[in-house]
This record gives C-alpha cells, sequence and structure tokens, in this order.
C-alpha cells in the first residue's frame, strides 16, 4: 500500500533556518488545528495558541511549524508559552466554541528517540550541520506518519480565553526618558517609571493564561 507523504512548504523550512523533525510536527499539529475548528489561517490577529513548551527544549523548533502553519506568530502576540516542557499546543479562535488541544503522542516520540539524528544533537552539533541524509529520513518519519500516529487531539468545549485589548497609549519613562506602553509602567516615589529603572520582573512570564476543566 502506497502510504501518503504530507507536504509542507519549502518556505517553511527557509524561515526556520534548518531542517529538523519537530517544525515539520508543528506545522502539521497547525494545520490540523485549524482543519479540527473549521477555519483559515489567519492573516490579523484572530487565532491565539498556547504552546506548552519551556526553554531549553529541541523539541521547541515544533512552535515555528506552528506559525507557518496557522499565521499565529509570536509578533503579533497571538502565541504564548506555558512553560510545561510538553510538545504539545492549545488552539482557540474568536467565534468558534471551544479549542482544541493537541499532544504528540508518548508512542511516536519513543519511536524518535533513537533515531540518528538525535546522536549528533546530544553531542551538541546543530541540525544544519548533520547529514542531510540524516535530516531527511527522520523528516520522512514525520511526513508519512498519520495524524492518528503522531497526535492525541482534545477538544476543549468550555474553553475560556479573554484576550488583551489593545492599546496604543504610551508615555515616557520618568527615569530613563524611553516610551513604554502604558500597561507596564510602575510607580515608583510618584515617578512612573518602566519596569528596567523600577529594577522589577516582570509580573508574570504568561499573561492571560487561558482556563478551562479537565475531563
Amino acid at each position: 500500500m502506497e502510504t501518503t507523504k504530507f507536504q509542507i512548504p519549502e518556505w517553511a523550512f527557509t524561515f526556520h533556518g534548518h531542517k529538523c523533525p519537530f517544525m515539520p510536527i508543528g506545522y502539521r499539529m497547525g494545520t490540523l488545528a485549524l482543519r479540527k475548528l473549521g477555519v483559515e489561517r489567519c492573516k490579523d490577529h484572530e487565532m491565539h495558541v498556547f504552546s506548552e513548551m519551556g526553554v531549553g527544549h529541541p523539541q521547541g523548533c515544533m512552535q515555528d511549524g506552528i506559525m507557518s502553519a496557522t499565521g499565529a506568530t509570536f509578533g503579533k502576540g497571538m502565541i504564548d508559552k506555558l512553560y510545561y516542557g510538553k510538545v504539545a499546543a492549545t488552539f482557540w479562535y474568536p467565534g468558534v466554541k471551544g479549542a482544541v488541544r493537541i499532544f504528540l503522542r508518548n508512542e511516536f516520540q519513543d519511536k524518535l528517540a533513537p533515531h540518528e539524528f538525535f546522536d549528533y544533537r546530544k553531542k551538541g552539533i546543530e541540525p544544519s550541520q548533520i547529514p542531510e541524509n540524516v535530516c531527511d529520513d527522520i523528516i520522512n518519519m514525520v511526513l508519512t506518519a498519520t495524524e492518528e500516529e503522531l497526535f492525541i487531539i482534545t477538544e476543549i468545549p468550555d474553553f475560556i480565553y479573554k484576550p488583551v485589548k489593545g492599546s496604543f497609549a504610551k508615555a515616557k519613562c520618568e527615569i530613563c526618558g524611553e516610551y513604554v506602553f502604558e500597561r507596564y509602567l510602575r510607580v515608583i516615589d510618584g515617578k512612573k517609571v518602566c519596569i528596567s529603572c523600577a529594577g522589577h520582573e516582570p509580573d508574570e512570564k504568561v499573561s492571560y493564561a487561558p482556563t478551562y476543566k479537565k475531563s
């Protein structure tokens, strides 16, 4: 029986910068989310994605795939990290009831783990320096797998998310003089100052995280 191969546009690899398995995983994840929600790739500020990745994980490359597939980008403020350290993401679109969470199956992660690609990575060799045939082989594993082999999909009908209202309002920090958007101003000794001059840390790593009941 002939295996159907999922097609990813070459520009997505160019945008990502190298060939690896997790950008294509994210691309497939995002494409699947669009279909499950019944929406098109967003042009403006429609879809919001909550990535469960954190920092220091090579699997974080999936996020570039998600952005490429959905148009929900970090630059537009449409994707946040939840810092759970999981290869998963929740996708929400206004006007669509609920959301969908997609997780890369443990079984598929275990299937990828012994591949030669990760022998190179564990030695600190960057993906762009790994032999092309090795990269192509592991990417082919991702592109020829079925969605059922790749993902666990959970519909979240009671998902609640209220996006931050956009604002162009800004003011100058009264210490450094640099413009700062007003919601990030702090008051120190009666002066409105930026977070850096206030000596504060940001209030939260992830702003306005979603809430939903887990079944």
